[in-house]
């Protein structure tokens, strides 16, 4: 099947993370507010230092205190590239995130000081018998990348407060007001969309507006990292612009509406219509529909303002570089390895999401 979207072609999406070019776009998913695109990656990874994922290398080992939070790489061998903004739910003790990226190398722990309490109080703990992890709302993401390397437990509770007031859940600062009261909700999205086999990343648009670029080392990372970004982060941020602003979805969505509703008026009218003229009847409806939603999110992310980024180095494995991108309207992290893009976790600034 053909590229439905050539990211060497969308020149505005190529600047957020340098790189992109080894990369290509699936046929695209929508529901909703969300709009997700698969990536793809053109070269093979084999060659490449062994990266494991969230889940299979990286374990929670331990919080001390408030702000303390200790991630370790239980494995043999490899590196694990810890992804951007992770928290974790764990039964009778404080939740915490993490502000940045970082390399945990086999068999080694790292304890990040920097890390935020995302329970203002006591009481405030999830009711969650096992530990899972989660990425920080997308709407919580500027802020947390801002107060990196600033040593502060309770640094995020004034977002968190002023995000759950939005939704209408008073205004402290427990995220599990919005993690476990909204989870039922939230989950529906993991449901919506589907990660596809060798997927590693993919483009998140909300009403039709790049939210976010999310790029993995490996398929396997992706899908270990696929329910925390779809659910949790950017979900979060569709869940409110589904109550808030109403769901615009994608110039196609309204399109195949009108078809779909039109065809079935037509189906009364007709009278005996065989099985096989309905289905090529819906099956030219649908290719229609994918046309005009790749046209339409083409078109989006044509748009995307030029951006001048900052680029600051945090740190170095081997031949991996970790870094901090901040823009005018986009920041986040980016991992290259020997110069070539492995990882990336770039977000739209909430002032770009909230303009017209």
């Amino acid at each position: 099947m053909k590229n439905p979207l050539a990211i060497r072609e969308l020149e505005p999406v190529l600047q957020l993370a340098p790189g992109m070019a080894d990369y290509y776009c699936g046929m695209l998913q929508s529901s909703g507010a969300l709009t997700v695109v698969p990536l793809f990656c053109i070269r093979t990874t084999s060659d490449a230092t062994k990266i494991t994922g969230p889940k299979t290398g990286l374990k929670l080992s331990q919080v001390r205190g408030y702000g303390n939070l200790e991630l370790a790489n239980p494995g043999e061998n490899g590196i694990a590239i810890v992804p951007l903004h992770i928290g974790y739910i764990q039964d009778k003790a404080q939740n915490h995130a993490a502000c940045r990226s970082a390399f945990i190398a086999a068999g080694q722990k790292l304890m990040f000081e920097d890390a935020c309490c995302v329970q203002q109080a006591q009481g405030g703990f999830l009711a969650e018998a096992q530990q899972w992890f989660f990425i920080l709302p997308l709407q919580l993401r500027e802020e947390a990348l801002h107060q990196r390397r600033t040593v502060a437990f309770g640094k995020l509770w004034p977002a968190i407060a002023k995000l759950n007031a939005e939704f209408g859940l008073g205004k402290r600062g427990h995220l599990e007001l919005i993690l476990s009261k909204k989870r039922p909700y939230l989950n529906q999205f993991q449901s919506r969309f589907e990660c596809l086999p060798e997927q590693v990343g993919a483009l998140f648009l909300l009403n039709g507006k790049l939210a976010g670029i999310e790029i993995c080392p490996t398929p396997e990372y992706f899908a270990e990292v696929w329910m925390a970004l779809v659910c949790f982060s950017y979900g979060v941020g569709a869940m409110f612009y589904e109550q808030h602003n109403g769901t615009r979805g994608i110039e196609g969505d309204a399109f195949f509406d009108t078809k779909l509703e039109n065809f079935g008026a037509k189906l009364k009218t007709a009278g005996d219509v065989s099985v096989e003229l309905k289905i090529e009847a819906l099956r030219k409806m649908v290719e229609e529909s994918r046309a005009v939603r790749l046209e339409s999110v083409s078109n989006s992310l044509q748009t995307i303002p030029k951006e001048e980024f900052k680029h600051t180095e945090e740190e170095r494995f081997l031949k991996m570089t970790l870094r901090t991108v901040e823009g005018k309207n986009f920041c986040g992290q980016i991992v290259e390895e020997s110069g070539r893009l492995c990882y990336a976790s770039v977000f739209a600034r909430n002032s770009y999401l909230s303009r017209n």
